[in-house]
């Protein structure tokens, strides 16, 4: 009797196997399922929000002085140079000036003799004019005197009417002679007419010295305040005209950023709004700005408002014309709640929306935004802070099953 051998259990869990794996795929897909796909997750946080405009500019001096020469002449010295600073009252051109020198001498000794004029007036000519007043009285009292004993001397026919004739005679012109002697002494007097004379010489000839003084003044440009040569040109030797830019002079101290500003921004900005400004040269030194300036106008080529900010402390490194990037602040909300822009769905739409897990489901929930700046949004409506969104794009439909991968908090 021989022996059957028993048949191998290798071959059984071979078959059980083939059988399970299939199985198990289909379970371990059925589970996947039910859970749904793993997507990133954002938890929303409050914050201050701060909405800005940015736009890029440049620096610029409320005002540019040009100046120039107001009379025709040789330039003799130019001791400046272009981008020199330069304090107020500093000479920046001269110019050659021996015939201006030479009216001003001319001037003076004219303002001199004047006043020589004058003191003579004072010293001599009215104590003259009073002792001739003197004699002049004198000489009157002794011709009445001796007319009036005339007349008692005719009454009685002692003397002839010839006689009497020749003391009236002698008296009037005494007379006249004394009252043209208080003439002569009345006008050497301030009151009189020759002292008003020579005081009107001797405003005339210190005006025409002032006038020779001004122009010799004019030979010399001076720098009418602190500030920055932005433009020089003229050189020594150089003949000038009247009213011909020699040089650009920027003042210091006011400083604006002359920005332009989408029109689509216009209802956004107000006088006064803080900014903070940086030279694209030195892009990490911020300074503050203040909105001072709306042009009521839009540019029709461009569509941009040209708009103004003072600088009320500019940076030493800060020059004229340098580009500027700045950033308007329009409105500010404390403790809003702010999500990133990329996880709003029709976020330009009327009806903006987002994915909000909700027990392991993506749901719909529209949302009202407020405030966007820099890729954020406020939401003024439809969420809570703490609430979790999907920040997987597109993401899946709403009602779908997820997985969160991740948890993180909304940065400011």
């Amino acid at each position: 009797m021989s022996d059957t051998p028993a048949p191998s259990a290798r071959p059984r869990w071979r078959r059980v196997a083939l059988w399970l794996a299939p199985a198990v795929t289909v379970v371990a897909a059925a589970l996947w399922w039910l859970r749904g796909p793993a997507v990133e997750i954002y938890e929303l946080n409050t914050r201050d929000f701060v909405q800005t405009v940015v736009a890029s500019g440049r620096v610029q001096a409320p005002y540019r002085v040009d100046l120039g020469a107001q009379v025709t002449g040789t330039v003799e010295q130019v001791p400046v140079q272009e981008g020199q600073q330069v304090r107020a009252g500093e000479l920046l051109v001269a110019l050659r000036g021996e015939e201006a020198l030479a009216l001003e001498r001319q001037a003076a000794l004219a303002v001199t003799q004047a006043r020589a004029r004058l003191r003579q007036l004072r010293e001599l000519q009215a104590p003259v004019a009073e002792q001739a007043l003197r004699q002049a009285r004198v000489t009157l009292d002794n011709a009445r005197s001796q007319h009036q004993r005339n007349t008692e001397l005719f009454a009685r026919g002692f003397i002839g009417e010839a006689g009497l004739d020749d003391s009236r005679k002698a008296l009037e012109l005494a007379t006249a002679q004394a009252d043209s002697a208080r003439r002569q002494l009345d006008s050497a007097r301030p009151a009189g007419s020759d002292f008003a004379i020579a005081e009107a010489a001797l405003a005339q000839a210190e005006a025409a010295l002032d006038a020779a003084r001004a122009r010799r003044a004019y030979l010399q440009i001076r720098a009418p305040r602190d500030g920055v040569l932005i433009a020089r040109n003229v050189e020594v030797g150089d003949v000038v005209q009247a009213g011909h830019t020699l040089m650009t002079l920027s003042p210091s101290g006011s400083t604006q950023l002359v920005v332009d500003i989408d029109e689509k921004n216009l209802g956004l900005l107000a006088l006064g709004q803080p900014a903070l400004a940086s030279a694209d040269a030195f892009p990490q030194q911020r300074f503050d700005a203040r909105l001072s300036y709306i042009n009521p106008g839009v540019n029709a080529q461009t569509g941009a408002i040209l708009v103004k900010l003072d600088v009320p402390r500019p940076p030493a490194e800060l020059r004229q014309d340098m580009t500027v990037s700045v950033d308007i602040e329009v409105a500010r909300r404390p403790q809003a709640l702010v999500l990133p822009l990329a996880l709003v769905h029709e976020a330009d739409g009327a009806r903006p929306w987002v994915l909000r897990l909700e027990d392991g489901r993506a749901q719909r929930r529209d949302i009202t935004l407020g405030l966007r700046s820099g890729g954020w949004a406020e939401v003024r409506q439809g969420l809570a802070a703490g609430d979790r969104l999907l920040a997987t794009q597109p993401g899946p439909a709403s009602g779908t099953r997820v997985r969160a991968r991740a948890a993180s908090a909304v940065a400011g």
